[in-house]
C-alpha cells in the first residue's frame, strides 16, 4: 500500500470516527449520563461490536467524548482570558464562558461529572466515575499554563500558577455544579460573586513581559 492510499485510509477513518463522535453527542444531548453504547450504536447505525471496534471499550468512547468536549471549552476559556478588555473583564468573562457552557448543556456536563446518575455500570450507564478526575485536572495543567505564561507572580511562579490553575478549577466546577442544580442565583451574579473571590492577588500581579497579548 502506498502512502497516498494510507493517507486516504487514514483520512476515511477520522472521519469515520467524528460521525460516530456526533451520534454519540446526539445520545447524550437526549439521555445524559443514562446514555449508552447501544443506543449510541443505534443512533449510528452500526452495531455494537463495530462502535467497540473505534473505541475499545466505554471508558474508549467516554475519553474521546470528554477530549471533544473538553478541547472546545478550553478554547472558549482561552479566548475569554486573552480578549482585549481589563483583567478583571476577562476574569469574569471567563467565569461566565465555563458556566455558560455548563447551562447550554447540562446532559452533557452529568454525563462528563454526573456518571451515577445514568444507574448501574454494569446495566446500561457509563463507568465514568473513575475518568471525570482526569478531565478536572487537564483543565487545571491548562488553566496553570495560561497564567504563568501571562502574569509575572515572582519567585515560584510555576508552582503558584499551577495551584491557582487547579484551584480555580474546582471553585468553577464545584459552584458551577451545585448552581446549575439550585439555580439560587443568576448567572451574572455567581459570576460577580466569584470573581469578587478571586480578585484580591489577580489584581496586584503583573503582567508577564512578552507574554501572550502583553
Amino acid at each position: 500500500m502506498d502512502t497516498t492510499q494510507r493517507a486516504e485510509q487514514q483520512r476515511s477513518a477520522d472521519r469515520r470516527r467524528r460521525e460516530l463522535l456526533e451520534a454519540a453527542d446526539r445520545v447524550v444531548l437526549r439521555d445524559g449520563p443514562g446514555a449508552s453504547m447501544n443506543a449510541i450504536a443505534a443512533e449510528a447505525g452500526i452495531t455494537k461490536p463495530i462502535l467497540y471496534r473505534h473505541f475499545g471499550d466505554k471508558g474508549g468512547l467516554y475519553a474521546a467524548l470528554a477530549k471533544r468536549h473538553t478541547d472546545a471549552l478550553l478554547a472558549s476559556l482561552r479566548a475569554a482570558l486573552d480578549a482585549p478588555a481589563e483583567r478583571r473583564e476577562r476574569v469574569e468573562a471567563t467565569l461566565d464562558t465555563y458556566l455558560a457552557a455548563i447551562e447550554a448543556r447540562p446532559q452533557v456536563y452529568r454525563f462528563l461529572m454526573h456518571p451515577a446518575e445514568g444507574g448501574s455500570p454494569s446495566d446500561h450507564g457509563f463507568d465514568t466515575g473513575r475518568h471525570s478526575i482526569p478531565v478536572l485536572r487537564r483543565m487545571g495543567e491548562e488553566l496553570a499554563q495560561v497564567i504563568e505564561e501571562r502574569l509575572d507572580l515572582g519567585p515560584g511562579t510555576h508552582q503558584l500558577a499551577r495551584v491557582w490553575g487547579h484551584g480555580i478549577v474546582g471553585m468553577m466546577h464545584a459552584a458551577g455544579d451545585w448552581w446549575l442544580g439550585e439555580r439560587p442565583c443568576s448567572r451574572a451574579e455567581l459570576v460577580r460573586i466569584l470573581a469578587d473571590l478571586l480578585w484580591g492577588r489577580l489584581a496586584a500581579a503583573g503582567d508577564r513581559v512578552g507574554g501572550p497579548g502583553s
